[in-house]
């Protein structure tokens, strides 16, 4: 058996086992109706969806929004299937039950290769997969899954509440029900019966409709119209609240300071000079706890007043494990790795060994990639309130089912006990799948006597103390046949695994020490059809703290990959683009993505004098993305990318405004990270501070960009991240062509 073959039935078999009920019958995610509190005449009609007294529609929400639009599609979903104006659906925060548990997210961690989907093997580990899913009823919003995960609950869920409303009417007017129908949030039957839901959702309780029909697309008005985003008008007029907006009476401000170098501990602490300053409460020192450094908060009446006092407290500070961490010897032994280790192969086909001896050509490129910080412009904070009735807390986050399990360690209580408020997040990208600012914030509100307390920390303390991407190194070779054609490809890249590391801090059952899909997810998932190919990972260990960064190992391995692939289409004197199309002839999906790319941005025609074009292709979330920038030098010779044309394939496009929005928001932050992006470290600490230290792409360099959706009528597949992977390959190869230098390094530097 392949090593990745005894992976997935491992993954599906202990599934089975963890949840002791593998082979039970799949039990409804539409819950029950007493799971959604009513007041003010309002009717549950199930476990997501209650009818108000003016008939309008309020849904349980679990995912966070940052940006995403994801506040926007899944009403979307609810008001097509319920026939509601999209403006009539109200939000409510979803509690804790499993029905809201990201079941698409669990699945996700399968390591399926793109074109082996389907068959025995990768259903039955789907099957047994969504199953540990559906029980463990985790709730968190990562890994573009928000839209695949409710695609069809959601809709489920308004077409029953479509049905009994109907059945209501019909019932009230004794009529069939077949001579009822639904429009703009009314029952209506023939031209002079009408009645709102509202007036019907009472009786519709007690009515459980024997047959529940979806839509079919073809009647769709809502789903797939690029609809405004209901988020949108409180954050113009300032009424939204993100975590740092939160404003309670009697609350308190925290600033923390933290060892400067990472994993390290405090010593002392000298508070005098900072007590002594005006509207300072308290000092608190904070261990070292889910994965944040040793420190101290200060606490004060105002946020400045905080920060002001804790530049006052001198610490001494206690040297930890990582104090002679230098990146530039982790990338040395990163390469090393690579050269000794064979690490776990996620991927195997054909004879690779065989091809390479009998090829009369080879080649073979180095690639690397930089640790990363999040730099979300909301820095990262949370409100906690600690008092005899229990914990309540009020945080931007990802993952409210882990933020509340912290929270109620850290206090000592049950998790019952914690009431947690989600509210918008300035930002995510993965920073806030943590939860160390959660536990922080409740230590320090444990000192305060039942006051809230905002805990917030400054753009340095962020900076320097985030969970970074992890640095990888790569080596990729290509076997080239008697006849000039690429007959193997050979990958091993080293760099340390996020699940497990993130499991310890959030997840027990995550951090078990098995191969992490996400360290080699963007090599091991290449659509081409190469006969030989054989993909490892060298899993390691570098002390630095590490985290899911926006479209995580896609992020750089589609960098090594698509680079490559390019080194290799010049070296046979072919057009990258051809090259790339003659290679994708069993996987249609992908060639008409990259043809549509291709064709939009004017590939056959040249570019302006002075510029070039580069390509790239990425399947990541189920999602495939072709991408085209088109680049140029400026006067002293830094890249300067005008325009990109991306083209998605997405499956059924709820949204197609927020797709675009996606993709533009993608392209600059995987831009920003191909031009500017990188972390140093040196004896311990991280050097970049503040966004002088760390640029972020600005409007000025922002270039034009094009989104092009290819027709589908899949489910849904993920958009969140997916603008992010082919942006950086794309300019790479853009410069190639301008300079005759291949650049293997992130970031782009001539």
């Amino acid at each position: 058996m392949k090593r990745r073959t005894f992976l997935l039935s491992a993954l599906g078999t202990a599934g089975a086992l963890v949840v002791g009920w593998g082979l039970l019958p799949p039990r409804s995610r539409l819950g029950d109706a007493s799971l959604l509190p009513v007041s003010g005449g309002q009717v549950a009609l199930n476990g997501w969806l209650k009818i108000d007294a003016d008939g309008g529609a309020t849904i349980a929400m679990p995912r966070a929004e940052m940006g995403q639009g994801v506040h926007t599609a899944l009403p979307m979903l609810v008001a097509e299937e319920l026939d509601l104006p999209l403006e009539r659906v109200r939000l409510v925060q979803a509690s804790f039950d499993a029905i809201y548990g990201n079941v698409a997210g669990v699945v996700a961690l399968l390591p399926l290769h793109p074109l082996e989907q389907d068959g025995a093997l990768a259903d039955g580990a789907k099957w047994l997969t969504a199953k540990v899913g559906r029980e463990l009823g985790i709730i968190v919003t990562g890994g573009s899954t928000s839209v695949a995960d409710a695609w069809d609950v959601l809709r489920l869920a308004g077409a029953s509440a479509r049905a009994a409303l109907v059945a209501a009417a019909a019932r009230r007017w004794n009529v069939p029900v077949d001579r009822c129908h639904t429009l703009e949030g009314r029952v209506l039957c023939g031209a002079d019966r009408a009645a709102h839901y509202g007036e019907l959702a009472r009786a519709a309780v007690a009515l459980a409709p024997e047959r529940i029909v979806l839509k079919p697309p073809t009647v769709w008005r809502l789903i797939g119209t690029p609809a405004p985003r209901l988020d949108v008008p409180a954050k113009v007029d300032g009424s939204a609240v993100f975590g740092i907006d939160v404003r309670l009476p009697e609350m308190l401000h925290a600033a923390v300071r933290m060892c400067p170098e990472l994993g390290g501990g405090l010593a002392a602490l000298d508070a005098k000079a900072a007590l002594a300053m005006p509207r300072v409460r308290q000092v608190v020192e904070l261990p070292a706890a889910a994965g944040a450094s040793a420190g101290f908060a200060v606490v004060a009446d105002s946020g400045w007043h905080a920060e002001r006092a804790a530049a006052a407290v001198k610490a001494r500070w206690t040297p930890g494990p990582n104090a002679s961490l230098d990146d530039r010897e982790l990338r040395q032994r990163l390469r090393t790795a690579v050269e000794q280790d064979s690490g776990f192969s996620f991927y195997a086909r054909g004879e690779v060994d065989d091809a390479f001896a009998a090829a009369p050509r080879r080649l073979e490129a180095w690639y690397q990639a930089p640790y990363l910080a999040h730099a979300p412009m909301e820095p990262m904070n949370c409100t906690a309130r600690v008092a005899a009735e229990g914990v309540e807390v009020w945080a931007p986050t990802q993952v409210p089912s882990f933020a509340r399990a912290a929270a109620a360690k850290a206090a000592g209580v049950a998790e019952d006990r914690v009431t947690l408020h989600v509210t918008l997040l300035g930002g995510g990208f993965g920073r806030r799948l943590e939860t160390d600012v959660i536990v922080q914030a409740v230590r320090v509100a444990m000192k305060t006597a039942g006051r809230p307390v905002k805990l917030t920390w400054s753009r340095e303390e962020d900076m320097t103390h985030d969970f970074y991407r992890p640095a990888h190194v790569a080596r990729l070779e290509a076997a080239i046949d008697g006849s000039g054609r690429l007959s193997a490809l050979r990958v091993r890249v080293a760099g340390d695994r996020i699940v497990p590391r993130w499991g310890n801090r959030v997840y027990p059952l995550m951090s078990l020490d098995l191969p992490d899909r996400t360290a080699a997810e963007g090599l091991y998932t290449l659509p081409y059809a190469i006969d030989h190919q054989r993909m490892q990972h060298v899993a390691t260990d570098m002390g630095v703290p590490i985290g899911n960064w926006r479209s995580v190992g896609y992020s750089h391995n589609a960098f090594f990959a698509e680079s490559f692939i390019d080194e290799i289409a010049h070296a046979l004197r072919q057009d990258p683009y051809a090259f790339r199309l003659a290679l994708l002839a069993a996987a249609p999906r992908h060639a008409a993505v990259l043809r549509l790319a291709a064709e939009r941005a004017g590939w056959a025609t040249p570019p302006a004098a002075g510029r070039a074009r580069g390509i790239a292709l990425v399947e990541s979330y189920g999602s495939v993305v072709a991408q085209v920038a088109e680049v140029s030098l400026d006067d002293i010779g830094r890249p300067r990318v005008h325009r990109v044309v991306c083209a998605i394939d997405c499956g059924t496009a709820v949204n197609p405004g927020i797709i675009a929005q996606q993709m533009e928001g993608g392209i600059v932050f995987g831009l920003t990270a191909a031009l500017f992006g990188r972390i140093d470290i040196r004896a311990g600490q991280v050097q970049q501070r503040n966004y002088p230290d760390y640029p972020l792409l600005g409007l000025a360099a922002t270039p034009e960009i094009e989104t092009h959706i290819v027709p589908s009528r899949a489910p849904p597949r993920g958009v969140g991240e997916t603008g992010v992977p082919p942006i950086a390959p794309a300019v790479a190869n853009a410069l190639f062509l301008l300079t005759g230098k291949r650049l293997r390094s992130l970031p782009l530097m001539l």
